[in-house]
């Protein structure tokens, strides 16, 4: 669908006081799976597999704060913390009380910080199971790429302003894998979402989480670690900043995830390069619990 028509399908929520997008397919199921997206992008990244996860699961997805159709306030001091609230107030708008995590790039910190919520007994819904797809789930193996490292510098701000489509296509692309680039029709639907209410001209003051994830490397480390549910990968390894030296570093430090696929010629984005694959790959592992 279009992201005209995946926006008239959801509905805003007020969350921490914010105007939060949010989607759901409800079909009469038990089980609900909650996905949350990743940088720069929106829950929209989540439609080419949601039909096919919707014939077993409800679920669920909300842009966060700062993303897609959902509020963007600026100045504001953007955090993984807050983030994690946001998800939190959307598991308790849409009644989710039990469920199971799919999450990409951005969204895989704030889970990390959900889990750790959990592990310390304080969320108000409980994940059964967490799926990541690529994303820094440890700062010393995530290759940002120069224009996040400009992003966080001083200059962040000028050079926010001073971007065009032409970077974002370029640095975009660059992350995909070298025959599932994106098109031109998806780099421009992503541009306008991205720009909607200013958001854009916001990045310098997102990319905040790279610092985020340093601060709390250890934390979000252990709240895998100590997590009592399965773990999955995903993971595209010719995604040069967070591919197969994630997966290598994953099992340095935690051994194996519980279901691991690695995908040689997919990128950072392997629910938008490989949507079957990944649908079918993560059903598998949702049924082997």
């Amino acid at each position: 669908m279009t992201p005209a028509e995946w926006k008239s399908r959801g509905q805003l929520f007020k969350a921490m006081g914010h105007n939060i997008f949010g989607i759901t397919s409800q079909t009469g199921k038990s089980k609900w799976i909650l996905m949350v997206h990743g940088f720069p992008t929106f829950s929209y990244d989540f439609d080419p597999i949601w039909n096919q996860l919707a014939a077993s699961y409800n679920l669920a997805a909300a842009d966060m704060l700062g993303f897609g159709f959902s509020q963007k306030p600026y100045p504001h001091q953007y955090s993984i913390l807050e983030q994690a609230d946001i998800v939190s107030e959307m598991a308790r708008h849409f009644k989710i009380e039990t469920c199971h995590i799919f999450a990409h790039d951005y969204g895989d910190t704030v889970v990390q910080e959900l889990m750790a919520r959990q592990n310390e007994g304080r969320l108000d819904f409980n994940m059964k199971s967490v799926c990541f797809l690529n994303g820094g789930l440890f700062p010393e193996t995530h290759n940002a790429l120069l224009i996040q490292k400009v992003l966080l510098s001083p200059i962040g701000p000028l050079v926010n302003k001073l971007s065009r489509k032409s970077n974002f296509d370029k640095s975009f692309s660059r992350v995909f894998g070298p025959d599932t680039k994106p098109t031109p029709q998806q780099l421009q639907e992503f541009w306008d979402i991205i720009n909607l209410g200013g958001g854009r001209h916001m990045f310098h003051s997102m990319i905040t989480y790279m610092r985020d994830r340093r601060e709390n490397r250890l934390r979000w480390i252990e709240a895998i670690r100590d997590f009592t549910g399965p773990v999955a990968v995903l993971n595209g390894s010719y995604d040069p900043v967070s591919g197969a030296h994630m997966v290598a570093r994953y099992k340095e430090l935690l051994g194996s995830p519980d279901f691991l696929r690695e995908y040689p010629d997919i990128g950072h984005y392997p629910h938008l390069e490989a949507p079957e694959l990944i649908a079918s790959d993560y059903l598998e592992f949702l049924s082997s619990q």
